[in-house]
C-alpha cells in the first residue's frame, strides 16, 4: 500500500485530519529544504508537498511565484530535487510528494521521472497543468510504480467531470476552494462546506482541500468537511520572511505545530 494510502487509514481509525504542507524545493535552498521537510514531519505533517519551481506557475499566486523564481535563480533542477528526496528518505518516513507543472516532466522523460521518484521514494505527484485526457502514459507508469497521481478538482468542475477525476485519482482527490489563483486568504468561500460534503458523496477516495487555509482556524474550520487541509502560501511566507535565518527550520516547524493542534481540535497563538 502507498505510505499517502496508509496515512490516510490511519487517520480514519484515530478520528484526525491529515495535515498536509507545501514549501518551494531549493527555496532558498536545496539544504534547508531538507532541514525544513524535517522540521514539518517532526512537527505534525503527514503529507509534505515539495513544489518544483518553475518559470511559469499558473496556478500559483505571488507569494509562491517568487518563491519559484529563488529556486530558479539558485540553480535548482528536478533531477536535484529527486536526488534531495533519496537523502530524506532515509531519515523520514512521512510521504512525499512533488507537485510539478508538466514541462519540467517532459524535459526529465516521463518514464525516467516515473522510475526515478518511485526510486528514491517519491510518494505521489500533483501537475496543476495535465488534464486527465494526456496524461494516460504518465498515469500507467505511475500506477505500475505505485506512484499516486493526485488529481484536483475545482468549484467550476462539472458534475461529469468531478466524477472522471474522482475516479482516477489516486492516494487523495485535491479540492480547490478557489476559482483563482494559490495565496492566503482572510475569509474562505461560505459554499466550502456544501462543495466538499457534495464531493464526499462521489467518491471513497480521501479529499484534501487547499487553496487559501493560512490559519490554525481555517485549518480547524476546512477540517470538519475534508479529510485534510493543504496549507502552502503561508508556510512559504516564512520561509521568504526569514529564509537568511539560521532557526528558519525551527520557525517552519512552530507554525506547522499551531496548524496541527487547530486541526486536531485546539487553537494557539504563537508569533512566528
Amino acid at each position: 500500500m502507498n505510505r499517502i494510502n496508509e496515512v490516510f487509514a490511519r487517520l480514519k481509525e484515530e478520528g484526525r485530519k491529515a495535515l498536509i504542507t507545501f514549501i518551494t524545493a531549493g527555496d532558498p535552498s536545496l539544504e534547508k529544504t531538507s532541514a525544513m521537510v524535517m522540521a514539518m514531519a517532526e512537527n505534525g505533517a503527514d503529507i509534505i508537498e515539495l513544489g518544483v519551481p518553475f518559470s511559469d506557475p499558473l496556478a500559483d499566486g505571488p507569494t509562491i511565484q517568487a518563491a519559484s523564481m529563488r529556486a530558479i535563480h539558485q540553480g535548482t533542477t528536478l533531477k536535484e530535487i529527486i536526488a534531495m528526496v533519496k537523502d530524506i528518505r532515509s531519515r523520514c518516513a512521512t510521504p512525499l510528494v512533488l507537485m510539478s507543472y508538466y514541462n519540467p516532466i517532459m524535459a526529465y522523460g516521463v518514464s525516467d521521472f516515473v522510475a526515478d521518484a518511485a526510486a528514491v521514494g517519491v510518494n505521489g505527484v500533483i501537475i496543476p497543468d495535465l488534464p486527465p485526457e494526456e496524461g494516460e502514459q504518465l498515469r500507467q507508469e505511475a500506477e505500475a510504480k505505485e506512484v499516486a497521481l493526485i488529481q484536483l478538482v475545482a468549484p467550476t468542475s462539472t458534475p461529469e467531470r468531478i466524477a472522471r477525476l474522482c475516479r482516477l485519482s489516486r492516494g487523495f482527490v485535491y479540492y480547490v476552494m478557489v476559482t483563482g489563483i494559490t495565496g492566503t486568504r482572510r475569509k474562505l468561500p461560505p459554499a466550502i462546506p456544501e462543495s466538499l460534503k457534495q464531493l464526499k458523496n462521489l467518491t471513497k477516495t480521501p479529499i484534501a482541500a487547499g487553496f487559501g487555509i493560512s490559519t490554525p482556524e481555517q485549518a480547524a474550520e476546512v477540517g470538519q468537511y475534508a479529510d485534510g487541509v493543504i496549507v502552502g502560501s503561508a508556510l512559504v511566507k516564512i520561509v521568504a520572511e526569514h529564509g537568511a535565518e539560521l532557526d528558519l527550520p525551527e520557525r517552519l516547524g512552530s507554525f506547522v505545530h499551531q496548524l496541527r493542534f487547530g486541526l486536531d481540535g485546539g487553537l494557539i497563538e504563537k508569533e512566528v
